[in-house]
């Protein structure tokens, strides 16, 4: 398992609470799970590092728990329990150099401190959608959610939000706007925060300005927006909608620069790569994509048979696989492991004698029914 593991370059997380590694280089799918307590209610919600060195996965379930994944050993080396079902998913994980950072639908954000049973509780506000760290700032986390606009928090400073967003103004039949933020991303070098909201907009909010209310909105489609993530160069964002759409939108003019095609179903998770010009995606429609933003093409194209949650990219491993992107569109061979033992056992139905025989038992009721009647008839 180890050598699997480590020629990942992607991590996915699936709806049936397996792990999944896809090496776009060897053009090869791997699972990663315990078999032996593999459940629904260890389906994987956030994925995010352990590590600067990229050698942990942590791994966040519904039913609260928190597994650390090795990529060297191939192996979970640890679980931790950081929540309840009944608190809501995790909407976002992150570490620091000395706690880990936990965000649930309910609101209920904690930063468990290395070595200690003490943890720091803030509430959030509820249904919150999403969590996010600022990778310049460890200790600053966004959050945001339905009818939750968005705030910033200085985990050193828990007390209140160091920046809460405020509603844009009524609409054109001076009606209330309502507010849905599905995702946000800290822009590189800048205060700046861009968000995307169930009703298919994307905001950019200066917390070192004067106002509270987005400097920038823009509107893509007609559905509602559920991911983003910034490129490399930083001027632009990509963003997924529900209905499997993709673009990339200029943060400077507000315009939509181009579309993404080839999807079929609900975004769930995307992720741009910090220095090449690729995106990753996966949702609903059980497929990791990997598009280039320089001409919009298809690179790969992965099928893992359940339905996906989020991804993780790898700096370092895709830089060596980054030859590879220019070639043609291929389709990657997931190795099922344990898990197709598991199908290889069950017995197989055959649905065509199944309907035969189905025919069979029709056709002698209604022979009964023809016979009951005639007698009627008769007498």
């Amino acid at each position: 398992m180890a050598d699997k593991s480590q020629v990942c370059s992607v991590w996915v997380g699936s709806e049936t609470g397996i792990l999944k590694g896809v090496s776009l280089s060897k053009k090869q799918a791997f699972n990663f799970c315990e078999m032996s307590c593999l459940s629904r209610d260890q389906e994987v919600c956030v994925l995010g590092w352990g590590d600067e060195h990229e050698t942990e996965v942590l791994v966040g379930s519904v039913n609260g728990t928190v597994k650390t994944f090795s990529t060297e050993k191939g192996i979970f080396t640890e679980t931790r329990q950081c929540g309840e079902s009944t608190q809501g998913r995790f909407t976002g994980i992150a570490v620091t150099d000395s706690a880990l950072i936990t965000c649930v639908e309910t609101g209920l954000l904690r930063v468990w401190k290395e070595g200690s049973t003490d943890t720091v509780e803030i509430n959030a506000g509820t249904n919150v959608c999403r969590m996010r760290q600022n990778p310049s700032q460890r200790n600053q986390v966004a959050t945001g959610g339905k009818e939750n606009g968005l705030k910033v928090w200085d985990l050193e400073r828990p007390e209140t939000p160091i920046f809460t967003s405020k509603n844009v103004r009524n609409d054109w039949l001076d009606m209330r706007v309502p507010e849905w933020v599905r995702d946000m991303s800290f822009i590189p070098d800048s205060d700046k925060i861009v968000t995307c909201t169930g009703h298919h907009q994307v905001r950019v909010y200066d917390p070192a300005s004067p106002q509270r209310r987005p400097v920038l909105e823009a509107h893509f489609g007609e559905y509602p927006l559920t991911a983003l993530s910034l490129p490399a160069n930083q001027d632009s964002v990509v963003v997924g909608n529900t209905h499997g759409e993709l673009a990339i939108l200029d943060l400077r003019k507000g315009l939509v620069r181009g579309c993404l095609k080839g999807l079929a179903g609900g975004v769930r998770g995307l992720q741009c790569h910090p220095s090449l010009p690729l995106v990753a995606t996966c949702g609903l429609d059980r497929f990791l994509r990997v598009h280039s933003l320089e001409d919009r093409s298809l690179q790969h194209k992965v099928y893992l048979k359940s339905r996906l949650n989020c991804v993780l990219l790898s700096s370092k491993d895709l830089e060596l696989s980054s030859s590879a992107v220019t070639g043609d569109v291929e389709e990657v061979k997931e190795e099922g492991g344990e898990v197709d033992e598991v199908w290889d056992t069950m017995e197989m139905i055959n649905d065509q004698a199944k309907k035969r025989a189905t025919d069979e038992e029709e056709a002698v009721v209604t022979g009964v029914e023809k016979t009951t009647k005639k007698r009627k008839v008769v007498k």
